[in-house]
C-alpha cells in the first residue's frame, strides 16, 4: 500500500509523455517568417532604429515582381550613417514631390507633432522564397519625412496599370487627407489623393 502511493505519480507521468510528445512545438509565425522586434529592425537598417509599438507590419508586393515585400514604422534616430553597412537607402519622396527631397539636408527637418519626429517607414523588397525576409533582399529603403496617422496597402492606377500602393492618412492636413507612395520602377514617389481612401 505504501508503495503504490508514491509509485502514483510516476505511473501519471508514464502515461502523460507519449502525448506530450505527440504534440508538435509552436512556431513563432505560422509563415515561418522571423519575428518582426528591435533585433530584426537593427540587423537589417541598424541600431539607430527601434520598432513603432502598436503599428503592426504591413505586407504586399509593392515592386510589381510577384514576391512579398513589407512596410514597418519604425522610430530613426540618425539613419544616413547606417545605409553603407546595411544595405539600404533613405529617402524622402515627400518632399522631393515639393522640390527639394535630398535626405541630408531633410532629416534634419523637424515635423510640426513630436510624436512623428524620427518616424520611419522600412520598406523591403523580397527576394526568392523567403520574400521580404531573404537572407539577402532585393532592396531595402528607410522613408523620411512622411506625415501621417494610419497605414494601408491598397491598389492604384498609374498610366492605366495598377499598382501596389502605401496609402497615408496624413496628419498634418486634418482629417481625411489621403496621399499614397509607390515603386513606379526606379524609385518611391509620393502622390496626393485627395481625402478619400479609394
Amino acid at each position: 500500500m505504501q508503495f503504490s502511493r508514491f509509485a502514483f505519480p510516476f505511473v501519471l507521468l508514464a502515461l502523460a509523455l507519449p502525448l506530450l510528445a505527440q504534440q508538435a512545438p509552436p512556431q513563432a509565425n505560422a509563415d515561418n517568417s522571423p519575428k518582426i522586434d528591435d533585433d530584426f529592425i537593427q540587423k537589417q537598417f541598424g541600431d539607430s532604429c527601434k520598432l513603432m509599438p502598436g503599428l503592426a507590419p504591413i505586407k504586399g508586393d509593392l515592386d510589381g515582381d510577384g514576391i512579398e515585400d513589407i512596410v514597418i514604422v519604425a522610430k530613426c534616430k540618425n539613419p544616413l550613417p547606417d545605409q553603407t553597412e546595411h544595405n539600404f537607402r533613405v529617402i524622402d519622396p515627400y518632399n522631393d514631390y515639393f522640390g527639394f527631397g535630398d535626405p541630408k539636408v531633410t532629416t534634419q527637418f523637424a515635423s510640426e507633432d513630436p510624436q512623428l519626429r524620427g518616424i520611419s517607414l522600412l520598406v523591403i523588397h523580397g527576394a526568392g522564397a523567403d520574400a521580404w525576409h531573404a537572407a539577402n533582399p532585393k532592396a531595402k529603403f528607410l522613408i523620411i519625412n512622411l506625415p501621417f496617422k494610419q497605414l494601408a496597402l491598397k491598389k492604384m492606377t498609374l498610366r492605366k496599370k495598377q499598382v501596389m500602393a502605401i496609402y497615408a492618412e496624413e496628419s498634418h492636413e486634418g482629417e481625411g487627407t489621403i496621399s499614397a507612395l509607390f515603386w513606379d520602377g526606379k524609385k518611391y514617389r509620393y502622390h496626393p489623393m485627395g481625402t478619400s481612401m479609394e
